[in-house]
């Protein structure tokens, strides 16, 4: 949670003002975080638990333990997508901007 919300603080996201901050943490017990990386074009706008991921994949992590998304009220399905392809059963914790979880999602 602590090192999601300071990755929160560093998103880039002058179009929508959503900053979202998240945190994977891997099989070997070690933790990725990364932060919301907004675009003009939307499609292209990286979401913060995507970047985690892929911060956490170039690194060699093959699996997850658990993720959370800071500042976000919901998560997409292509989130959820992106967090499944590396285990069924991953808590997904989704905090508000104070860091109080107010839903969780399991892949």
């Amino acid at each position: 949670m602590t090192l999601a919300k300071g990755a929160r603080l560093r998103a880039h996201a002058p179009h929508t003002g959503v900053a979202e901050g998240a945190a994977v943490r891997d099989s070997d017990g070690r933790t990725y975080a990364a932060a919301t990386v907004e675009n003009a074009d939307p499609g292209l706008t990286t979401s913060a638990l995507r970047a985690a991921v892929a911060a956490a994949a170039s690194s060699g992590a093959r699996s997850f333990e658990a993720a959370v998304v800071v500042g976000g009220a919901l998560v997409s399905e292509a989130d959820l997508a992106v967090l499944r392809e590396f285990g069924v059963g991953v808590p997904l914790w989704l905090a508000g901007d104070d860091g109080r979880v107010h839903h969780t999602v399991t892949t």
